[in-house]
C-alpha cells in the first residue's frame, strides 16, 4: 500500500482560521478543496434553489394539478436505501401538501428486474392511479415509460443516474443528470431529487394560493430520511448534499426523527443525540438495504413511514434479522469468491502481484443475487480491482441469465467502460447502467467469458501500474495536543462521506507490544508522539515491526466510566 498525503493549501487553511474555523478543521477541510467559510454555511437559506433543476417547475404543475382534481398517484420505487428514502419522502411530502390519494409500488429485486418496466406499468395502472411517478429511477425505462403512457397514465420521472442514448417519453423529467440541465450539483442523490421536487410543490401550491407563507407545511421534517438516503447511496458529497445532510443530522440530533428511524437506531445499537454520517452509512442504511436484497424493500419503507412506536420496533427488528442474514449469506460468498480468485491468480491476496488481472470477473451458481454487490464491494477493496460479481437470474423466464454487480476503483468509469464493451461486442450485454464506481449488467449464462476477456481487455487500456497500485489518501500526521476525546467528538459531528473523506491520519509510531484478538484482529500497544496510545487493526493478523508506518483514524471508546482515544489502523506502507 502506498500512503499519500493531501495537499494542504496554505492560503484556504488560514483563511477558514480567520473565519472562526478549528485549526484542526481548517487544515481538514482545506485539504478538501474548501475556500472560505461559505462553503460551509449549511443553513437552509443556502441550499441552491429549486429553480435551477430542469423540469422541477413542470413538475410541480403537474404533481398541482392532480392533487387540485383529486387523482390517484403512485409512485414506483427502487429497492435500495435511496429509493426507499425517497418513495417515503415522497409520500409523507405529497400528503403534507394536500394529496389525497398517494400510493406506491416497489419492485421485487429478483423477480421484477431494475427500475420501471411494462409489467410493473401495468400493475400500476391496474391499481386505478393517474399519475405514476418514479424515484430513484426510470431515465433508462424507455419502454416502461412507454407502457405506461399507452395505458392512459401521466408519468413523472425522478431519478439521478445517468441517462441513455434515449430519455424515456415521460410528461416530465427531473434529473440533474438529463441533458441541458444546468443545476449544480449533479451528485444530487434520488432522495434529494425528490425532496427537491416537493420544494418546488410548495412554491406552485403558494403561488396558487392553497397556503401564505407562515403556514405552509413544514418540509424540513421530511430532512432526516433526506440525509440517510444520501449518505447510504454513496453520492460525492459536494456543498449542496453537505447542506442537506448536517440539516437531517441535526434534526436527529435534537430528537426530531421519525419513529422507524429511531428504532433503527436502537437495534443497530446507537445513540441518535450523537448521530454521525458513519451511523447512515453502516448502520442504518444497511438495514434498510438488507430487505431489498434477500426479502420485500416493502418492509423498509413501511418502517420510515409509520408513525406507531411499536409498529416502527416490529419492523426495526425483522430487518435487523435479514441484515444479519445476509451478512452470513455475504460472508459465506466472499470465501467462495476468493478461492475463485486464487484459482485464476494464486497469491492475489499479497498485492502487488502482476498475476492478478487488471479487472475480476466471479460466478458461482450458489450466488445469490440480492449480495452480488456487497460482495464485489468486499473484494474490490480487498484485491483493488474493478470488480464484477455474477449470479443466476431467479427471475421466471429469465433463467439462462446472469445478473451482474460491478465495483470500481478511482481511474476506471464503470458505467462508460460497459459502454464500450456493449459497442464491441454487440449483444453481448442484455442490460447495463450504473456510475463511475457501480454499476450493473445482465449476460447470458454463455456469454461469461466473452464478458470477462472483454472487460479486462479495457482494464488493460484503461488503468496502469499507478491506478493498480492500492493508495490511501491520509492528512498526514496527528498532532498530539488533539489526541483527545472531545476532539474525536468534534470530527464525528461534522459531515464526511464520498468525495469529503472522514479524517485519516498518518505517521510512524513505535509498536510496543501487539497481540491477536478473537484471531482476525490486531490490538496494539503504541507510542504515538512519545505518548502511549491503544490501536486496534480490525481484519489484520500479520504482526507489525517495531516501528511502522500507520495510517489511521481516531475514536474514542469508555472503559470504567473514562473515555479513552485509541487510534483505528487503516494501513501499513510497511505492510
Amino acid at each position: 500500500m502506498k500512503i499519500i498525503v493531501r495537499d494542504i493549501p496554505p492560503r484556504a487553511a488560514w483563511a477558514l482560521e480567520q473565519a472562526g474555523v478549528h485549526p484542526l478543521l481548517a487544515r481538514l477541510f482545506a485539504a478538501r478543496g474548501v475556500h472560505s467559510a461559505d462553503e460551509l454555511r449549511d443553513d437552509l437559506a443556502h441550499l441552491l434553489p429549486p429553480t435551477e433543476l430542469k423540469g422541477v417547475q413542470q413538475a410541480a404543475r403537474l404533481l398541482a394539478d392532480a392533487i387540485a382534481a383529486g387523482q390517484r398517484l403512485c409512485i414506483v420505487a427502487d429497492y435500495d436505501c435511496d429509493g426507499a428514502t425517497a418513495c417515503a419522502v415522497g409520500l409523507r411530502g405529497l400528503k403534507l401538501l394536500g394529496a389525497a390519494h398517494v400510493d406506491y409500488l416497489v419492485p421485487d429485486r429478483l423477480v421484477d428486474g431494475y427500475g420501471l418496466t411494462a409489467p410493473i406499468a401495468e400493475r400500476v395502472a391496474a391499481r386505478g392511479a393517474d399519475l405514476l411517478i418514479t424515484v430513484d429511477n426510470g431515465i433508462a425505462s424507455v419502454d416502461g415509460v412507454a407502457r405506461a403512457r399507452e395505458l392512459g397514465l401521466a408519468v413523472l420521472v425522478t431519478d439521478h443516474h445517468l441517462p441513455g442514448p434515449e430519455l424515456p417519453p415521460a410528461d416530465v423529467i427531473v434529473n440533474p443528470n438529463q441533458p441541458g440541465c444546468g443545476f449544480e450539483s449533479k451528485a444530487l442523490a434520488g432522495v434529494g431529487v425528490m425532496f427537491y421536487v416537493l420544494l418546488a410543490l410548495r412554491a406552485e401550491l403558494r403561488q396558487r394560493g392553497a397556503f401564505g407563507q407562515t403556514a405552509q407545511p413544514r418540509l424540513d421534517t421530511l430532512l432526516p430520511l433526506v440525509a440517510l438516503g444520501t449518505v447510504a447511496d454513496v453520492v460525492r458529497l459536494d456543498a449542496n448534499n453537505r447542506r442537506l445532510v448536517a440539516q437531517g443530522l441535526k434534526r436527529i440530533r435534537a430528537g426530531q426523527l421519525p419513529a422507524g428511524l429511531t428504532a433503527l437506531f436502537a437495534v443497530a445499537g446507537r445513540e441518535a443525540r450523537r448521530a454521525t454520517t458513519f451511523d447512515f452509512g453502516f448502520a442504518l442504511g444497511p438495514r434498510i438495504n438488507a430487505a431489498g436484497r434477500l426479502a420485500d424493500m416493502t418492509l423498509g419503507i413501511e418502517l420510515l413511514l409509520t408513525e406507531d412506536a411499536a409498529r416502527a420496533d416490529e419492523l426495526a427488528h425483522t430487518l435487523d434479522g435479514i441484515n444479519r442474514e445476509r451478512r452470513d449469506i455475504e460472508g459465506g460468498m466472499r470465501e467462495q469468491a476468493l478461492q475463485l480468485v486464487e484459482r485464476i491468480a494464486p497469491g492475489a491476496d499479497d498485492l502487488p502481484d502482476e498475476r492478478l488481472p487488471s479487472a475480476l470477473t466471479v460466478f458461482d451458481p450458489d450466488f445469490h443475487e440480492g449480495v452480488v454487490g456487497i460482495v464485489a464491494a468486499r473484494l474490490k477493496d480487498r484485491l483493488h480491482r474493478p470488480t464484477f460479481v455474477f449470479a443466476a437470474s431467479s427471475a421466471p423466464g429469465h433463467e439462462a441469465e446472469l445478473k451482474g454487480s460491478g465495483r470500481s476503483i478511482a481511474g476506471f468509469h464503470l458505467r462508460d467502460a460497459l459502454d464500450l464493451v456493449a459497442k464491441r461486442h454487440p449483444g453481448l450485454l442484455l442490460r447495463f447502467g450504473g456510475h463511475a464506481m457501480a454499476a450493473g449488467c445482465t449476460i447470458g449464462r454463455d456469454q461469461l467469458d466473452t464478458f470477462t476477456q472483454a472487460l479486462r481487455q479495457v482494464a488493460a487500456e484503461w488503468l496502469d501500474e499507478a491506478t493498480l497500485t492500492r493508495r490511501l489518501e491520509t492528512d498526514g500526521p496527528l498532532p498530539p495536543e488533539y489526541r483527545r476525546a472531545d476532539m474525536v467528538d468534534t470530527l464525528h459531528h461534522e459531515v464526511w462521506g464520498q468525495g469529503f473523506a472522514p479524517p485519516v491520519f498518518s505517521e510512524e509510531v513505535e509498536v510496543l507490544s501487539q497481540r491477536l484478538v478473537g484471531e482476525k484482529h490486531l490490538a496494539l500497544k503504541l507510542r504515538h508522539q512519545g505518548q502511549p496510545v491503544d490501536g486496534i487493526w480490525f481484519g489484520h493478523t500479520d504482526p507489525l515491526p517495531a516501528r511502522a508506518h500507520l495510517a489511521f483514524r481516531l475514536e474514542a471508546d469508555e472503559w470504567r466510566g473514562v473515555r479513552r482515544v485509541r487510534l483505528l489502523v487503516e494501513g501499513s506502507a510497511s505492510g
